[in-house]
């Protein structure tokens, strides 16, 4: 009992620090054997079961379709992306208008999901990268947070995949990401400090150079106007 209470602990521990151990999502060989709905059916009746061992009556109106809700949930939504069918499609263009100075896709949302609660990550994304011929549409960098934050994520993890894939598209190193999020494990649960938010930074290429590092960073801090 001893064993078991401990590494209890060590767990508990790792997910309040946010450790990560893959750069890639952990899936296993199997992850794609069953189809959506087999999935959906057999999330569902787990669900019931821990809704039925914590007591709730599910016959009540409000709680009988909760089970189902949230296995569509987990599989069509908000862990979609774990499902490499649902990667965003690489339409890249010819840099013809030569445009040759870093371009910033600020404040993208970011809705993901911490994988040691399970619990929301809800902030910004803020992106940059350098053309060497190549450029991709805005909505791209977009969709691929979207794509990214859309699995049992840490938030570092999902920083260095975004700046991964941004730098296979355009064929270039030259690509930087900073996230700002709140994490609903901090602000909900635990230390339950609901002002705190988390910032991570992946830095390729050129961006690892402090003065284009800096131009980046003031980039974010400039204000929008409509």
């Amino acid at each position: 009992m001893k064993l078991e209470q401990a590494l209890e602990e060590q767990y508990e521990e790792r997910g309040d620090d946010h450790v990560g151990t893959s750069t890639d999502t952990p899936m296993r060989e199997d992850a794609f054997v069953l189809s959506d709905d087999e999935k959906i059916e057999r999330i569902q009746n787990n669900v019931r079961e821990i809704l039925l061992t914590l007591g709730l009556d599910l016959d009540d109106d409000s709680l009988k379709g909760t089970p189902k809700r949230v296995a569509k949930m987990f599989v069509q939504e908000i862990f979609g992306g774990l499902h490499p069918d649902k990667k965003p499609k690489s339409s890249t263009f010819d840099n013809k208008y030569k445009y040759g100075e870093m371009l910033v896709e600020k404040n993208i949302v970011v809705y993901s999901t911490c994988e040691h609660h399970l619990l929301p990550i809800v902030g910004r994304a803020h992106i940059a990268y350098i053309s060497n011929g190549t450029v991709v549409g805005l909505s791209k960098m977009n969709r691929v947070v979207d794509y990214y934050a859309k699995r049992p994520q840490v938030q570092e993890r999902l920083n260095i995949q975004i700046v991964k894939e941004l730098q296979k598209v355009l064929g270039t190193e030259d690509v930087a990401c900073v996230i700002d999020a709140k994490h609903l494990c901090v602000n909900s649960r635990g230390i339950r400090d609901i002002e705190s938010s988390t910032v991570t930074a992946e830095y390729g290429g050129k961006f690892k150079d402090e003065a284009t590092r800096r131009e980046f960073l003031d980039y974010i801090n400039l204000e929008t106007e409509f």
